[in-house]
C-alpha cells in the first residue's frame, strides 16, 4: 500500500462511520476490548489476529458498515506502519549489531569489572538501562541474564539483588522511552513532540527505576532467597569473537540516537524559528528516522568492523535482525488499525464528553485505562496501543508537554502487575528458577511498582510544567 493510498484512506475515514450514541459506543468499546482479550487469553489467538476481530467486533457492536470499518482499520494499519515500522526495524538492527559483535558483553564486562560489594545493583541497573534503549525487552532479557547469573554465582550475591535491578532497567525503559513500539506508537497516536516525550521520560525513568531496582531488590532479596540456576547461564555471543569493539565506541553509538533526538528537543525550545538554519539542521538530524539511521550506519563501523566482521557477515546480521520483529510489526500496525476504528466510530469524542463529568484528571485516567487493558491481556504493548486510541482526543488542548506526559502515563499504566498472562512472567520465571508464587512476590510487585511510581511522577512533572 502506498503512502498516497494511506492518507487517502484517511481522508474517508474522517467523518464518524456510526450514528451511535454513548451508551451504545460503551458497549461497543466493552465488547471490542472483550472479544480481544477472550481471543488472546482463552482461545491463545496471536495479537495481531486478535486486534483485528475485536476491531471488526467494535465495528459491528457500534452499528457501522462493514465496509467502513474496514477501511478504518485498513487506513489505521497503513499509517501506524508507516509511522514506526522503519524505527522497529531500525532498532532491531541496531540491536543486533550490539549483541552479535560483542558489544553488549564489552559494555557489561566493563561496568562489572568497575563495580563490587554495594555498587553491584546500581551497576547492574546501569548496565540494564544502557543495553535496554536499542533493545525488545526480550532480546535484553537473554543478554542480560547469562551477566546475572554468573555475577550472582561468583560474587555470592543474592539472585535477587542482583536480577531486580537489571529487570527494572529493561522495563523501564520499554515501557516508557522510545525508541521502543509502545511509546512510539502512543507518541503517534496522541501526536505528541517525540523528542520531548523523550527528554520528560528520561526524568520519571530515573527515579522510578532507581526506587524499582536497587531499593526494592533489597526486600525482594528478603522475600525470595534463592541461588542462581546452574542450567540456565547460555554461552556469551562474544566467547567465540577474537576482538569486540571499545567500550567507548558502543556506549557512543548506542546513545547516539539519544543524544540527537535530545538534541533536537533542546533547540527547539531555545530557538524556536522554524526559518533558523540551525533549528533546521537540528530538526532533520533529530528525526527519529535520520537519528536512527545514522546509529545503524556508524554501528556497522564502530560494531561490526570493530568486531573483524566481513561485509558478508554484517548483510547477514542485518537480515537476520528483521525476522523476529515481523510479529511485532503486525501487532502494532493491527492495534493501529483498532485505534483508527476506536476514533472513527466516535468513540474518542464520548471519551471526552464522559470525562468533562469526570473530576478524574486525563493522565490519570490514561493509566487506569491502560492498566486495565494490561490486566485483560497481559500485553504492554496492546495496552499501549489501546489506551492511546481512546485517550487520543484528550490531548488536541493539551500543551506540547502534557501531550508527551499522557504518553508516559500510559506508559507506566501498561506496565503494572505482570502476571500469568503475561509472556515476560514466565520468561521471568523460567531463567531464574522461580515458582509461580515467587515470581509473583518478585517480578510482578517490582513491575507495579515501576507502574505506580512512574505515574507518581509524571502527575508531579504536570504541575511544575
Amino acid at each position: 500500500m502506498t503512502s498516497l493510498s494511506v492518507e487517502t484512506l484517511a481522508a474517508d475515514a474522517a467523518e464518524p462511520i456510526t450514528s451511535a450514541g454513548n451508551a451504545q459506543l460503551g458497549i461497543a468499546v466493552l465488547a471490542g476490548i472483550a472479544v480481544i482479550v477472550l481471543l488472546i487469553t482463552v482461545f491463545k489467538l496471536h495479537a495481531f489476529l486478535a486486534l483485528t476481530l475485536g476491531s471488526l467486533a467494535l465495528g459491528a457492536f457500534a452499528g457501522a458498515p462493514l465496509d467502513k470499518v474496514i477501511t478504518s482499520f485498513t487506513a489505521g494499519l497503513g499509517s501506524t506502519v508507516a509511522g514506526v515500522g522503519v524505527l522497529i526495524a531500525l532498532g532491531a538492527i541496531l540491536g543486533k549489531l550490539l549483541a552479535d559483535s560483542g558489544g553488549a558483553d564489552q559494555i557489561v564486562d566493563t561496568i562489572l569489572a568497575k563495580a563490587s560489594g554495594r555498587a553491584m545493583p546500581w551497576a547492574m541497573v546501569l548496565i540494564a538501562s544502557v543495553i535496554g534503549l536499542p533493545l525488545f525487552f526480550e532480546v535484553g532479557i537473554v543478554l542480560l541474564i547469562p551477566v546475572v547469573l554468573l555475577v550472582a554465582k561468583r560474587g555470592n550475591y543474592s539472585l535477587m539483588r542482583i536480577g531486580i535491578p537489571a529487570l527494572a532497567g529493561l522495563s523501564v525503559m520499554h515501557g516508557l522511552i522510545p525508541p521502543h513500539p509502545g511509546p512510539l506508537v502512543a507518541i503517534d497516536a496522541v501526536d505528541a513532540n517525540l523528542g520531548v516525550t523523550l527528554a520528560l521520560g528520561v526524568v520519571v525513568a530515573i527515579p522510578t527505576v532507581i526506587i524499582a531496582g536497587p531499593l526494592f531488590s533489597r526486600y525482594a532479596a528478603r522475600w525470595v532467597d534463592i541461588p542462581a540456576p546452574d542450567t540456565m547461564v547460555p554461552q556469551r555471543t562474544s566467547d567465540d569473537l577474537e576482538t569486540r569493539p571499545s567500550f567507548v565506541a558502543t556506549v557512543s553509538t548506542v546513545l547516539l540516537p539519544v543524544v540527537l533526538m535530545l538534541g533536537k528537543a533542546l533547540v527547539d525550545i531555545v530557538v524556536d524559528d522554524p526559518e533558523n538554519s540551525v533549528q533546521r539542521v537540528a530538526d532533520v538530524a533529530g528525526s527519529p528516522l535520520i537519528a536512527l539511521l545514522a546509529a545503524v550506519l556508524v554501528g556497522i563501523f564502530t560494531l561490526g568492523r570493530a568486531a573483524g566482521f566481513t561485509k558478508g557477515r554484517i548483510s547477514s546480521t542485518v537480515e537476520k535482525s528483521l525476522a523476529p520483529i515481523a510479529g511485532v510489526l503486525m501487532i502494532v500496525g493491527a492495534g493501529g488499525g483498532f485505534k483508527q476504528t476506536l476514533i472513527d466510530s466516535g468513540v474518542g469524542q464520548m471519551v471526552l464528553d464522559i470525562s468533562k463529568d469526570w473530576s478524574i484528571p486525563a493522565l490519570l485516567l490514561a493509566w487506569l485505562i491502560a492498566v486495565a487493558i494490561r490486566l485483560a491481556t497481559g500485553s504492554a504493548t496492546v495496552a499501549t496501543i489501546s489506551a492511546a486510541g481512546l485517550v487520543a482526543p484528550l490531548a488536541a488542548d493539551m500543551s506540547t508537554t502534557h501531550a508527551a506526559l499522557l504518553v508516559l502515563a500510559i506508559g507506566a499504566g501498561s506496565l503494572f502487575f505482570s502476571h500469568v498472562n503475561d509472556a515476560g512472567f514466565w520468561l521471568v520465571k523460567e531463567y531464574f528458577g522461580m515458582s509461580v508464587g515467587q515470581t509473583l512476590k518478585t517480578w510482578s510487585v517490582m513491575e507495579t511498582i515501576i507502574s505506580v511510581v512512574g505515574l507518581g511522577f509524571v502527575l508531579l512533572l504536570s504541575l511544575v510544567l
